[in-house]
């Protein structure tokens, strides 16, 4: 498998991330009890940065063979 063939796995994966967030965004609008918040506003944080993460890898996946692309220096070696 080639770089390239993996960005659409990681593109997946931040549609099914975006989704998830979209769902527990709600939930928190919705939600009355303090302590259920504080857990929901963790794990939007929480995954929040993998989709993130899932961002920036698709674009390096799907890119890191071009000439002249710039590459996220969290990526490199």
């Amino acid at each position: 498998m080639k770089l390239h063939e993996l960005s659409a796995g990681y593109e997946a994966a931040a549609v099914l991330l975006r989704a998830k967030l979209r769902s527990l965004r709600a939930r928190l609008r919705a939600c009355d009890d303090a302590q259920t918040r504080a857990s929901l506003k963790w794990e939007i944080a929480l995954l929040a940065d993998i989709l993130t993460q899932c961002n920036e890898l698709a674009d390096l996946t799907a890119h890191y063979y071009e000439r002249g692309y710039y590459r996220n220096e969290k990526y490199t070696l």
